[in-house]
């Protein structure tokens, strides 16, 4: 009975880790070039042992042989796929189709500075000229350096990220592609930062101005999958009850006899 009680103590942590996933994505469903993230999960009778220190398994216990001791919690994971393109008539509205990403100089607190990426490509022009997010890091052209555009001149941008000024080439914008998405990780809302590993290849995405890609969040679907994760969480929740029920019976009744 009490090992009962720990299986479904293990489901309810699990569908409460799926519940914020959910509840992140659906929360972002609005954002620019969001990438919903998913939640895996773990039978503890495929992982049989399991380190004392992983901080991922709630109970930090060890795996005894075979013995299903419920669900651990597995990775999460991040959707790349392509969102859908919202007309804006924004010059300085950017849009990749295709594999990509527009390198942004990111500034902390504290004035560090490190290069991310992102696929938000709703840019806008600072008092300086200069290309810039929309709370206020540096776009990047192609050598790393920030992009610095006349505002008094009308800009076109075209599908290769050439930047062009009264038909002038001006600078072009960086798009850079990863090997392996599995080295990037999500960095604030719309940011993606690469780790240790990260193998940088050239995009071939085309970049389209006056559009936006929208969040890849399909709403209705991560509304069903809410409504899943509550049933499942409150089946546990009935279990523990039953069990607990059970067991106050054996100690409470049984043991008078």
């Amino acid at each position: 009975m009490v090992k009962g009680l720990y299986t479904a103590w293990t489901g309810m942590v699990n569908q409460q880790n799926r519940m914020d996933v959910l509840t992140n994505n659906l929360a972002n469903s609005a954002t620019v070039g969001f990438k919903k993230e998913g939640a895996t999960s773990q039978a503890f009778d495929d992982v049989l042992a399991i380190k004392i220190k992983d901080s991922s398994d709630p109970a930090r216990a060890r795996g005894i042989g075979t013995m299903s001791l419920g669900v651990k919690i597995g990775e999460n994971y991040t959707d790349y796929s392509q969102g859908a393109f919202k007309v804006t008539d924004n010059t300085f509205d950017l849009a990749l189709s295709g594999n990509g990403f527009f390198a942004c100089e990111y500034t902390t607190k504290s004035g560090e500075t490190s290069v991310k990426y992102t696929r938000d490509g709703s840019f806008t022009l600072n008092v300086n000229g200069e290309l810039v997010t929309k709370d206020g890091d540096f776009v990047l052209d192609e050598n790393g350096n920030h992009i610095v555009l006349d505002t008094n001149k009308k800009t076109f941008f075209d599908q290769s990220g050439t930047i062009m000024q009264d038909g002038v080439v001006v600078g072009n914008i960086q798009v850079t592609d990863f090997e392996d998405y599995n080295y990037l990780e999500h960095y604030g809302e719309s940011y993606f930062r690469p780790v240790d590993g990260a193998q940088q290849i050239d995009a071939q995405a085309k970049l389209f101005s006056g559009y936006l890609e929208q969040s890849n969040v399909t709403v209705i679907n991560e509304m069903v999958e809410l409504i899943s994760v509550s049933r499942n969480y409150e089946t546990n929740q009935k279990m523990i009850q039953s069990i607990d029920g059970t067991l106050e019976i054996a100690a409470n009744q049984l043991g008078k006899i």
